[in-house]
């Protein structure tokens, strides 16, 4: 079964899960039929297992849920990525090729095709962690297998790569996005005017703020630590709207919001036909897997 690993060297938001949407869509419409496997962050339990609508971030994590939702491919969770691969591919023998959420310093894995996403960051100052954020040293050339994607439009480090394009398009009313009812979704433009409160539980929240800030509208922020449970709502009563993440969105009931119109704003990266091909030819035609 051929592996993708999509990863990154700097810790923390340099844009995985939106790359892994958007890699996972461009093979999917190549005619593949991928599969996705992710350590599932801050669930409970390290076994193996699917990813179910209705499951709870708790159980599951955040991320593999909003994978779920935008990707509609089998979606797995565990500690082990290997074992948890082989139970994917058990359930699922349609799968043709497994894309791993994070997972480049998982060494065990064996993987054809390494795609590594830098943010403006970089690499930082360039020293390893807990003096700078790299989780592993900048390599002086790219290794063969590896591909190198930049999450802000323009190149970060002296690594080639290709460049992604963002893009918050819509809003949709919480509910309409929980029941993928796409016809309720609206132009950004149409919030133009209101009283708007900008919410994110990221692990960069003002990426988020400034894309959105770059489509015109107005609004105050609320910057929230990666990963925010939403156990209680965050924002001020009497809110009126609220903008949030998908990443967010996953973690709140409709049935909780009151009076506060939230709205859901999807967040897609544009990933260049050329950068697919490369991993395409990796992946469908190495003769064997690289381990690290």
């Amino acid at each position: 079964m051929p592996v993708l690993v999509v990863g990154n060297l700097i810790v923390g938001g340099a844009g995985k899960t939106p790359t892994v949407i958007a890699v996972v869509q461009a093979l999917q419409a190549r005619g593949h039929r991928p599969g996705v496997i992710s350590r599932g962050h801050g669930r409970q339990g390290r076994q193996p297992r699917a990813v179910q609508d209705g499951d709870s971030p708790s159980d599951v994590g955040d991320e593999p849920l909003l994978l779920l939702r935008r990707c509609k491919v089998p979606v797995w969770v565990g500690a082990d990525r290997n074992e948890t691969g082989r139970q994917l591919c058990a359930a699922q023998p349609q799968v043709d090729v497994l894309v791993s959420d994070d997972g480049l310093q998982h060494r065990r894995l064996a993987r054809q095709a390494v795609l590594v996403v830098f943010d403006e960051r970089g690499a930082g100052n360039g020293l390893l962690l807990p003096a700078g954020p790299l989780r592993e040293p900048l390599p002086a050339a790219l290794p063969a297998d590896w591909r190198v994607l930049y999450t802000a439009g323009h190149p970060s480090t002296a690594l080639p790569g290709a460049l992604a394009t963002r893009r918050l398009a819509q809003a949709w009313p919480l509910a309409a996005w929980h029941a993928a009812d796409d016809k309720q979704a609206l132009a950004l433009t149409a919030l133009r005017g209101r009283p708007l409160l900008a919410a994110a539980g990221l692990a960069a929240p003002q990426k988020f703020f400034d894309l959105l800030a770059a489509t015109g509208l107005q609004f105050k922020t609320l910057p929230l630590p990666d990963h925010h449970p939403y156990d209680t709502l965050p924002w001020p009563s009497g809110s009126t709207d609220v903008l949030v993440t998908e990443k967010d969105a996953v973690k709140l009931d409709p049935a909780r919001m009151g009076g506060t119109r939230v709205w859901v704003l999807p967040l897609d990266f544009d990933i260049p036909a050329a950068l697919v091909d490369e991993l395409s030819a990796l992946l469908f035609v190495s003769p064997a897997p690289h381990l690290p």
